[in-house]
């Protein structure tokens, strides 16, 4: 599909450059089937049916953005995927003069050596020294925020808290699963007393995340991977879920995503633990899911094309127009959308 049919025009105003306080205040618009509803968060629970089960992703972010020198050059690096104890896979800024074996020095004591240059520009960063690189992030790194937040202010110690969800456990994100970062310790109890469930699955989420898409056509567009995992048990309880009549409920692209990488065609979803770059356009049927909360997406995005696909591209068109006109604040610090298509 043409990648434009994907455009909308965003005034820069509805960007969000910080969360709702206190979390779950923040706007819900609920697309159930052809009906649209303009609530908050906190009215979730009664939105939902006893027997659902929502479905969170774990990831913890970490302070994945670094500053360094190569000699006299200032060299910029966000890593975006692990491929091994001391080695990222980081997009690199001022990359022209960086070379396969040049080490850059991160200050705080914190060095590496670039290698195995990608297509895509990114370098392979080997971290020396026989610390944990966790523990080294978190002298050297910053909390990487998304580019359209970062540009217009700068990070600070606020962000360390509220770019982390309630479920962050697993270390490893460097973008946060947003969707739920509009979710309370009282939120969930308000959801448990009505019979709706929740579990959690891991999808490290990587940097590619905030990639725009060049291609023109969707056929083009190569998407980066990602590592997640669904244990055994998790998808014994899902597919529980189901079978007794409830809906599974992703919180979250990245959840949707790992789940759907997971299920096979009869729609059981099986235990899972390794890379995915599932891309999720118009067309595709799903199978482990009924149901998604997320956040307002960029135009011409892999993650608009996601929702359009779940719901039908005029719907979500018409939806983010009602959203814009209505005040809705967009992407990561955003409000949500709960999105319930015709057929569950």
């Amino acid at each position: 599909m043409r990648v434009d049919l994907f455009d909308f025009d965003l005034p820069a105003e509805r960007i969000a450059l910080r969360p709702a306080v206190p979390r779950d205040a923040a706007r819900l618009l609920v697309l159930d089937g052809e009906a649209t509803r303009d609530l908050t968060v906190g009215a979730l629970p009664g939105q939902l049916r006893a027997g659902d089960c929502l479905v969170f992703n774990d990831t913890r972010v970490i302070p994945a953005q670094l500053e360094g020198r190569r000699g006299d050059a200032t060299i910029g690096a966000t890593l975006h995927k692990r491929e091994g104890p001391r080695r990222w896979r980081a997009f690199i800024r001022n990359a022209k003069r960086l070379r396969d074996g040049d080490t850059i020095d991160f200050g705080a004591g914190v060095g590496a050596r670039a290698s195995d240059r990608g297509e895509d520009g990114s370098f392979a960063l080997d971290f020396a020294g026989d610390e944990p690189v966790e523990l080294l992030l978190e002298r050297a790194g910053r909390m990487p925020l998304p580019p359209y937040i970062a540009a217009k202010r700068p990070t600070d110690a606020q962000d360390a808290t509220d770019y982390q969800t309630m479920f962050a456990a697993e270390p490893g994100a460097v973008a946060a699963p947003t969707a739920a970062l509009h979710f309370t310790p009282a939120l969930i109890d308000a959801l448990a007393a009505a019979g709706i469930a929740h579990e959690t699955l891991t999808l490290h989420v990587g940097a590619g995340t905030f990639l725009p898409v060049k291609a023109e056509d969707t056929a083009d567009h190569r998407m980066h991977a990602e590592w997640g995992r669904i244990d055994a048990a998790t998808a014994d309880r899902l597919n529980a879920v189901r079978v007794n009549g409830g809906r599974v409920i992703a919180v979250g692209t990245t959840s949707l995503r790992l789940i759907e990488s997971a299920a096979r065609a009869d729609g059981v979803i099986a235990p899972f633990e390794g890379d995915t770059a599932i891309f999720i356009t118009p067309g595709y049927a799903f199978r482990g899911i009924d149901g998604l909360v997320t956040n307002f997406h960029l135009p011409k995005s892999t993650l608009f094309m996601l929702v359009s696909a779940l719901m039908g591209r005029e719907r979500m068109q018409a939806a983010y127009a009602h959203a814009i006109a209505a005040g809705y604040r967009f992407y990561s610090y955003g409000d949500a959308s709960l999105l319930l298509p015709a057929r569950s």
